[in-house]
């Protein structure tokens, strides 16, 4: 099957940005802790692999980076009066987690926390890449383009660094399982209108 943009091989719906729309609030606060978890996410393999340089090198500046994204949607909900309300779960993000092979070597386990964190920056990518296309509030649009701009090197990043301590062919082949099993976990999960994935 050929891969579309950023790797992944099942697009979103584009009439997906339609019902979204009528229902951005609840985007916008699902979007903010989006971007508190891919910070969080960073810090938590940051705390638990200090002993890899390049992996500290490379994810201090992305959770900076992450937690100013977290900022700015806050500033986007505040200027059309909304409210950060509770968490949702996130179950495009609980499926992706259990594909997650646990055990072997240390180099194994980052190589698979990094392709996770991978998929997870590609998808929310194509989501900001649809919402600047199909919005018609032109400050969001504006918004989701600069943000997407912003993110899009982010899973090649993770690929690239999970090269640095594994195999390329065993990175590469893994992350073409994994790519696959995305698109079954798309094909299969009730699409929701209020959540960003």
């Amino acid at each position: 099957m050929e891969k579309f943009t950023l790797g992944l091989e099942l697009p979103t719906d584009p009439r997906w940005v339609n019902v979204a729309e009528k229902h951005i609030e609840d985007i916008l606060v699902d979007h903010a802790y989006c971007e508190q978890k891919a910070a969080s996410s960073c810090i938590s393999m940051i705390i638990n692999f200090p002993e890899y340089d390049d992996l500290v090198e490379m994810l201090t500046p992305v959770v900076a980076e992450e937690w100013s994204h977290f900022e700015r949607v806050i500033e986007q909900l505040n200027k059309r009066g909304y409210k950060l309300s509770k968490p949702r779960k996130d179950e495009y993000v609980a499926q992706l987690l259990k594909l997650e092979e646990k055990g072997g070597s240390r180099d194994f386990q980052v190589m698979e926390k990094l392709l996770i964190n991978a998929l997870i920056e590609a998808r929310s990518c194509e989501r900001f890449k649809v919402l600047h296309h199909g919005l018609e509030d032109q400050e969001l649009k504006n918004f989701y383009y600069e943000l997407m701009i912003s993110e899009a090197g982010h899973y090649r990043n993770f690929l690239k660094l999970a090269e640095t301590y594994m195999p390329k062919e065993k990175v590469r082949a893994r992350w073409n399982e994994l790519l696959e099993q995305e698109a079954e976990i798309m094909r299969n999960l009730k699409p929701r209108a209020d959540r960003m994935h």
